[in-house]
């Protein structure tokens, strides 16, 4: 499958361990509660495990896959599923279409995978931006450069960085291809939400 980025460096000749993190310090629950409020830091590689398949993989800071997406269908496709990495699905999102306007709607699975409630969505506003609505709340959040496949920023109301992503380098400070993205949370916003935001940034995109 070839990728929809053209970055300098193939995704298909990376190695896995260019791609994962360094090992860190921090533990298991760290690494695998999105929710857990600490500043952290994922690696977001904008490809399926899946042959054939489009998606992406989330690793964690020890290296390990903590989060995945597997699309079947066409990039950009109207319905996805973000996944933990036994295959638990956390997070549904569907493309709304309205003649030329589209919006993205998500909704988080709770008790177990049982039941999908509405959670929040996602319209552009502009070119290059796009508003992020809270189900029943009104907590609203901003995507900057949400037109940019490796960089962009996610922010609160009040206008501070709560998340960005940017192309991810090596401990030598070599940039690696455009698919391969280091994405930092901040201790202020719930990490599933951010991951879900980066989700619908890919579909907006056609990359997955």
């Amino acid at each position: 499958m070839t990728s929809c980025y053209q970055g300098t460096t193939s995704s298909s000749t990376l190695s896995m361990a260019k791609i994962q993190p360094l090992p860190a310090t921090s533990s298991a629950d760290e690494c695998h509660s999105p929710q857990l409020q600490k500043q952290a830091v994922y690696t977001v590689w904008m490809k399926s495990l899946v042959f054939n398949g489009n998606g992406c993989t989330v690793y964690g800071a020890d290296g390990s896959v903590n989060f995945r997406v597997h699309n079947y269908g066409c990039r950009g496709g109207r319905e996805v599923f973000f996944m933990d990495r036994a295959g638990n699905t956390l997070i549904r999102i569907l493309r709304k279409s309205f003649g030329m306007f589209k919006r993205w709607k998500a909704f988080r699975y709770v008790n177990d995978g049982e039941e999908a409630l509405p959670w929040f969505r996602v319209q552009k506003v502009q070119k290059n931006g796009a508003a992020v609505k809270m189900h029943g709340s009104e907590r609203t959040y901003g995507i900057d450069g949400c037109s940019c496949k490796s960089e962009y920023k996610i922010s609160g109301a009040d206008g501070a960085v709560v998340a960005a992503v940017e192309r991810k380098q090596t401990p030598f400070g070599v940039v690696l291809g455009e698919d391969v993205l280091t994405l930092t949370v901040g201790s202020e916003v719930d990490h599933l939400l951010v991951l879900g935001l980066v989700v619908v940034c890919g579909l907006m995109n056609r990359c997955l």
